[in-house]
């Protein structure tokens, strides 16, 4: 299928990446017209909350298929990409400081308000450039991507792997969670960047513009798909695939794994990154918390719920466990974290393969069922 274009290899052979793109489509839509066409006097009227509800909840879908391209395709466990998502989040929070001017509780037009109360007698030098959009969008791509570059090179060409791997990982966010906490790094300390006023020129209290922010991430999410989709169905995905059954077998066949490794860690950083820029200007703040390893714990957990190895699977149970987080931590917040746990460990002991690897065992039954009905062979059936 080399001539075939993107969109026909999608439908032709992932029917459930064609219903994930569908329904986020019909999302993109409905959300926006229920939130500014319904009056709110109607029942259908969707609130603002609502919408920023849904649109953080896709934001953390873009950052759970970032690591099922590394996890589920790779087989690279990585405890840490959290740490891409709260970079790329501070370089966005760092545009949308610099846009509040003089509107700061102390006034000053060029430092922030922490910067103001801590003394700081000028503007650092990394913070020079992201009063302009462009130059912050490219350091959302840079800071994450250059990390995980760098990260990569040093632990794939040593060969680190496994547990091993997964465990610097999570020291490497860890470590990044404690530089940040500080006040002498000028990035607002323990309480982090907040107080947000615009995002090129549009205020981020009004309607329209949360709506814009869930579209922007709705788009991102159906790109991310897509280019993902299109890179583990190409060549070079066949030897990610290979790489993660068998790296040595690929290895002694004359490729280079390390080089693989290094820039699927690398694209996937960059995703996330963009998660993150996505998912600051809708909640409103940004704090050294993000990059907790307990984050990145849980990213592991919805990808294993969703099912890795799918992408969509992996959105699928982004979307599941945080509307779960929400609702069980309003509800019984002192219960959260051991449903978060037990939910866990149900998926590794019965559902490896997750809620979508349940379906698709359902749908084989259910096949194998009805050919036995008409006296067929179901050893016969193919996969759809």
């Amino acid at each position: 299928m080399p001539n075939k274009s993107l969109f026909a290899r999608l439908f032709a052979s992932n029917r459930g990446g064609s219903i994930f793109l569908g329904i986020l489509a019909a999302f993109a839509i409905i959300v926006p017209v229920f939130n500014l066409a319904v009056p709110e006097s109607s029942a259908l009227h969707m609130s603002t909350y609502t919408v920023t509800l849904l649109g953080k909840y896709l934001t953390f879908a873009l950052l759970a298929i970032a690591l099922d391209l590394v996890w589920g395709y790779c087989g690279i466990l990585s405890l840490g990409h959290g740490a891409f998502f709260a970079l790329g989040g501070y370089a966005m929070g760092m545009y949308l400081m610099r846009q509040i001017g003089d509107r700061g509780v102390y006034g000053n037009p060029e430092l922030p308000d922490f910067m103001v109360f801590l003394n700081w007698p000028e503007l650092p030098w990394y913070w020079h450039g992201f009063d302009m959009f462009w130059f912050a969008m490219l350091m959302v791509m840079l800071a994450p991507g250059v990390l995980a570059f760098v990260f990569g090179w040093l632990a794939f060409r040593s060969r680190v792997t496994g547990v091993y791997l997964s465990i610097i990982t999570q020291a490497l966010t860890y470590a990044l969670m404690l530089a940040f906490f500080r006040n002498e790094m000028g990035f607002g300390g323990n309480n982090g960047l907040t107080d947000f006023k615009d995002i090129m020129g549009y205020n981020l209290q009004q309607d329209s513009t949360r709506v814009a922010l869930f579209l922007a991430s709705a788009i991102a999410l159906a790109l991310a798909y897509l280019a993902c989709h299109y890179i583990v169905t190409s060549r070079f995905g066949r030897v990610v695939i290979a790489i993660r059954d068998a790296e040595d077998r690929t290895r002694f066949t004359g490729y280079k794994t390390e080089s693989y490794k290094v820039w699927i860690f690398t694209f996937s950083a960059v995703l996330s990154g963009i998660a993150g820029a996505l998912y600051v200007p809708q909640v409103g703040i940004i704090n050294p918390g993000e990059f907790s390893p307990l984050n990145s714990i849980e990213l592991v957990v919805w990808v294993a719920v969703g099912g890795r190895g799918t992408l969509y699977g992996a959105a699928l149970g982004a979307g599941l466990v945080n509307y779960a987080k929400t609702f069980f931590t309003g509800a019984l917040p002192e219960v959260w974290l051991f449903a978060l746990g037990a939910l866990f460990i149900v998926v590794t002991i019965f559902l490896p393969k997750g809620i979508i690897g349940l379906i698709g065992k359902l749908k084989n039954k259910r096949r194998a069922e009805k050919a036995q009905a008409i006296g067929l062979n179901p050893n016969a059936e193919t996969e759809s």
